[in-house]
Parts: C-alpha cells; sequence; structure tokens
C-alpha cells in the first residue's frame, strides 16, 4: 500500500472524542504513516503535543490561530517557545490571517502572524498558514519575513512553510512558491463545482504539493456532510491524481516526500 501524510488534522478537537483510537486505527490502515495535528491556541497545542506522544506516526505543531489572537498575552510567545522544543514538535501553526470570521482585529492579528513567524525562526521550525479571505496580506508578510531569512542566513529559507487550505488562485501559489512556500490541498478539490482549486492542482508542479484532511472539517466526495478524518486523505490524493495525470502511487510516494522533507521526519 503506498505511504500517506496528513499534514493537516485536528484529532484533539472534541468531536473525535468518542472514538478517537478508533480513527487513528482506520488512518494506519488506510496507509497512512504520518499525521499532523497543528494547535490553534495554548491549551490546544498542548493537547497536540500530548497527542503526538501517544504514536510514532503522529506529530504536533504548536501556535495561536487568527481567531483565537485575542487570548493572545504576554506569556504567551514563550510558552509556545517552550512547547516548540518538544521533539514530536515540527512546526509552528495553524497561525495566519482571517478576514472572513473577523472575530479578531486585523491589526491584532498581524501582530500575533508576525509574533509567531518570528518564534519560527527562532526555533528553526517551518510554518502552517491559515488565510482566509486575506490572501494579500499573508502573501507580502511572508514574502518580507522570507527575505529576512534570506538576509539572516536561517536555513528555514529552503522549507519557510506550507500554506494550509490554499485559498487562493495558480497564480497566487506561484508567487509563494517564489518563497518557497508549498500548497496544502484537501477535500474540497475532489468537488466537481471547485473549478479555481482545479486549476491551482492541474497547474502546479507535484513537488509543491503536500496533503491533508483538515479533519473534522472539509469532507471530500463523497462523504461530503460527515465528519471528515485523516483516512480520507486517499480520496484527496486519488482527485490530484486524476487532475494531474499520474499515477495513485506517484501522488502519495511525492507528497509524503514533500512532507517529510518540509516538516524534517523520516519516511
Amino acid at each position: 500500500m503506498c505511504p500517506l501524510a496528513d499534514t493537516h488534522c485536528h484529532l484533539d478537537f472534541a468531536s473525535f472524542s468518542e472514538d478517537r483510537l478508533e480513527v487513528l486505527e482506520r488512518a494506519w490502515e488506510a496507509g497512512l504513516t504520518h499525521i499532523l495535528n497543528p494547535g490553534i491556541d495554548l491549551s490546544s497545542s498542548l493537547a497536540a503535543v500530548q497527542l503526538a506522544e501517544t504514536h510514532p506516526g503522529l506529530f504536533a505543531a504548536v501556535g495561536v490561530h487568527p481567531n483565537d489572537a485575542r487570548t493572545w498575552d504576554e506569556t504567551t510567545l514563550e510558552r509556545l517557545a517552550g512547547l516548540a522544543r518538544h521533539p514530536k514538535v515540527v512546526a509552528i501553526g495553524e497561525i495566519g490571517l482571517d478576514y472572513y470570521r473577523d472575530r479578531a482585529p486585523a491589526g491584532l492579528q498581524q501582530e500575533v502572524f508576525l509574533a509567531q513567524l518570528n518564534l519560527a525562526e527562532r526555533v528553526g521550525l517551518p510554518v502552517i498558514i491559515h488565510s482566509r479571505q486575506a490572501i494579500q496580506d499573508t502573501l507580502r508578510l511572508l514574502g518580507e519575513w522570507h527575505a529576512r531569512l534570506v538576509t539572516n542566513g536561517s536555513p528555514l529559507k529552503e522549507r519557510p512553510g506550507v500554506l494550509h487550505s490554499f485559498e487562493g488562485t495558480l497564480q497566487d501559489a506561484l508567487i509563494a512558491a517564489r518563497y518557497n512556500f508549498i500548497v496544502g490541498i484537501g477535500g474540497p478539490v475532489t468537488f466537481r463545482n471547485a473549478a479555481q482549486k482545479h486549476d491551482l492542482v492541474s497547474g502546479l508542479p507535484i513537488n509543491q504539493l503536500v496533503l491533508e484532511t483538515d479533519a473534522p472539517f472539509l469532507t471530500p466526495h463523497p462523504y461530503r456532510g460527515r465528519r471528515n478524518e485523516p483516512a480520507h486523505v486517499r480520496l484527496v490524493a486519488e482527485a490530484v491524481a486524476a487532475l494531474q495525470n499520474q499515477p495513485f502511487s506517484t501522488v502519495a510516494e511525492v507528497t509524503s516526500e514533500n512532507a517529510a522533507r518540509l516538516f524534517a521526519w523520516s519516511l
């Protein structure tokens, strides 16, 4: 069975409380070898780390989501830095900008975002980026950050991060690629009416993609409307393979290698 990686899901969420072990068993049976669980605030970041300790194929990212930017205080940065030292933590995230929900002022979101980008450079970990109705500001800030990585000679400049559940156009993705960012592709690529996602995946080289579910959200066809889970990443891989006119095995292998290179884990 071809190995697969789900580079973004939220198994610590309450919707998995009743059957988390069964969900994980289905994931391993479906061929997944690596699952990455990002935090959205301090408590979920800690939960992600604790979950990652329970299985060798589970990993964590730590960070404060833009919708939770109001939770940021003078202690948050160093508490995240402490969590980031854990050996199962492979990224800072999910972090970024969300002008759709508008749960925190744009200025505060950007302040918290920049603080965590600087943290990522300090600890040498790539970032997992959330951007919703904010792609231009997101790309601008990432471009400025990447320029600093280059100036400072940071090794992170070669693998700075992933744009999770990418909201932009193919042109936006090509701009992100200039900064060495890769794109996370999830369940919406399986939707018939997702023309922009189809154009994006068709137009990007396979070495610029990783697969994700964002479980419990963004469930792929034909399970749309139900809770998502990591095992469904196979459906994402199948859709990507069709759009790229590539064998499933190639998509599984190359996207798994992309994830391993980005997050510095062993295949």
